[in-house]
């Protein structure tokens, strides 16, 4: 419950408020400061979808940290209409592996669908390499 109350004021924040996103994205509004110089790294983005159960998936997200990344993957789930029940955010050095516990409509996700949704949207914002599994 309080993980969706969290991705609510998040997606609120971004649709009403979308000057702030910057902001949040790297952190400013808690006070933590901006990295000064940027880092270009390449790694492949992985998206797949395991079951969990017959009412529930589990969404994992594999790709390269950068400043926002959590809020623009809360966005694309919250515009594709996803639910997630809870979520494991871990970040590996400069790499971000990311577990959603989510849902669509109550039922577990079709994970061709799920894919081909989520990539045609990271690709429409960053053009980057996709490997599924």
């Amino acid at each position: 419950m309080l993980e969706k109350i969290r991705l609510t004021i998040f997606h609120n924040l971004l649709e009403y408020h979308p000057e702030s996103s910057e902001k949040l994205a790297m952190g400013e509004v808690f006070g933590i400061k901006p990295p000064e110089k940027k880092l270009d790294i390449d790694v492949a983005t992985r998206i797949f979808v395991e079951d969990d159960g017959p009412k529930s998936s589990l969404l994992y997200i594999e790709t390269a940290d950068r400043p926002g990344l959590l809020l623009e993957i809360i966005k694309i789930i919250t515009d594709i209409n996803i639910d997630v029940e809870s979520a494991e955010i871990n970040t590996e050095g400069l790499v971000v592996k990311d577990k959603f516990h989510v849902s669509y409509r109550g039922a577990a996700l079709d994970n061709s669908l799920v894919q081909t949704k989520l990539i045609r949207k990271f690709v429409q914002t960053k053009g980057q390499s996709y490997i599924l599994r």
